[in-house]
């Protein structure tokens, strides 16, 4: 029997990762593109660089999903710059992930005890060594 974990009606799949990064780097406060691609790294320790082309296609997206929307636009230095803020259907999307994500993990961490062990060579079966 398959079964489906219920999103909210703004939400009906799994966030993608570059998603689930920005949405959660905004929730703090509104930033513009070049300070959200700082954040997103900070937020990932560092995983995850998002080329700029990727952010402003995933913000323009995120816009039309009404997770995001702009909350100023000013001129500086002859390029238009957008600050941008996440909705509350955005924080509620970001609220419905990390509740997915962390069931997802409570289930796996004890399957996981006492099954692998990580030593110099990486990760292997307990089992096995």
């Amino acid at each position: 029997m398959l079964c489906w974990l219920e999103y909210p009606s703004d939400m009906n799949k799994p966030m993608q990762e570059p998603t689930f990064l920005v949405l959660t780097a905004l929730l703090p406060r509104p930033l513009h593109g070049y300070a959200l691609l700082g954040e997103v790294e900070s937020v990932s320790a560092g995983r995850v660089c998002l080329r700029v082309g990727t952010l402003y296609a995933a913000l323009d997206r995120l816009a039309v999903e009404g997770l995001v929307e702009v909350e100023s636009e000013e001129v500086v230095k002859g390029r238009l710059r957008r600050t941008y803020r996440v909705t509350a259907s955005g924080a509620r999307a970001v609220a419905a992930e990390v509740e997915r994500m962390s069931t997802l993990v409570d289930r796996a961490r004890p399957r996981l005890r006492g099954r692998f062990v990580t030593g110099p060579t990486g990760p292997a079966t307990a089992a096995a060594r």
